[in-house]
């Protein structure tokens, strides 16, 4: 974590330049302007980060710049139909109408087709969702081969997974942070006492509480500081602050847990 802070001040030039490009990554890019994620039959330049310490344990930082050749890229096809892929991303064949193997390197946003990002505005999420499942549900493949039916018994799981850590403001940070190559420990120990002392408070609170009208009161604080810290999640993620992004997470983590305790008593 504390390497990855120390990335950013000397990141910020690169990034500004191109935007899509994080520490730890291998770029190629088609041209002095514009990033290019997938292979051409063109020259490519390629840019990777790499670090070292110095006789006096200091992080060095230095950026490889390469000529790349790459070959064409290999067409997506259909395992049953051998059609080309008209669609991205992949998981059920235009033209057969049969479900594809999960490709793990297809995150949840692309399976939705959003950006890659934690604010999600307007998303429709819970519609794209629907469609996916119209389309993917064990149930329509009982006639199937037996192979068909495992694909499509996990894609529709994997949409499912998707579809829930994407829909909770928790779950989405984490797995941002995760594409970014943060893992989190939510249980980790704060020694903030005065945070810890209002969360004590909130559940005596809920557990003392013998209406639904108090408990709505105490949701709708907790609901409150879950807004926050989901707004600081977000600033701190968009400039890369890692360390401040995993605080947040840590405060919504705690705020998250009196909600669904709330939720069993009303």
């Amino acid at each position: 974590m504390r390497r990855k802070n120390l990335w950013t001040p000397l990141f910020s030039p690169l990034r500004r330049r191109f935007p899509s490009i994080s520490p730890n990554s291998s770029l190629n890019i088609s041209s002095p302007n514009i990033l290019s994620s997938r292979c051409s039959s063109t020259t490519q330049y390629g840019a990777s980060w790499s670090t070292s310490n110095d006789f006096l344990g200091n992080l060095k930082f230095s950026l490889k710049l390469c000529t790349l050749q790459s070959a064409e890229q290999v067409p997506v096809r259909c395992w049953s139909c051998k059609a080309s892929a008209q669609t991205m991303p992949f998981l059920v064949c235009d033209s057969c109408r049969s479900v594809q193997p999960v490709d793990p390197s297809v995150d949840y946003f692309q399976i939705f087709g959003l950006e890659k990002k934690y604010e999600l505005e307007d998303a429709n999420l819970e519609g794209k969702y629907k469609d996916w499942q119209k389309k993917l549900h064990p149930d329509l493949f009982h006639s199937k081969s037996e192979e068909e039916k495992e694909y499509a018994a996990e894609q529709s799981a994997r949409v499912i997974d998707a579809y829930r850590t994407l829909s909770k403001p928790l779950a989405r940070a984490i797995y941002v942070l995760k594409l970014e190559g943060v893992d989190v420990d939510e249980e980790q120990t704060i020694s903030d006492i005065s945070f810890l002392a209002e969360i004590m408070e909130m559940r005596e609170g809920v557990e003392e509480a013998a209406t639904s009208e108090a408990l709505l009161q105490i949701q709708s604080q907790a609901q409150e500081k879950l807004k926050h810290w989901s707004q600081s999640f977000s600033n701190a993620f968009q400039n890369w602050k890692f360390e401040e992004a995993v605080t947040s997470i840590q405060r919504m983590t705690y705020y998250t847990r009196v909600n669904d305790e709330i939720m069993k008593k009303l």
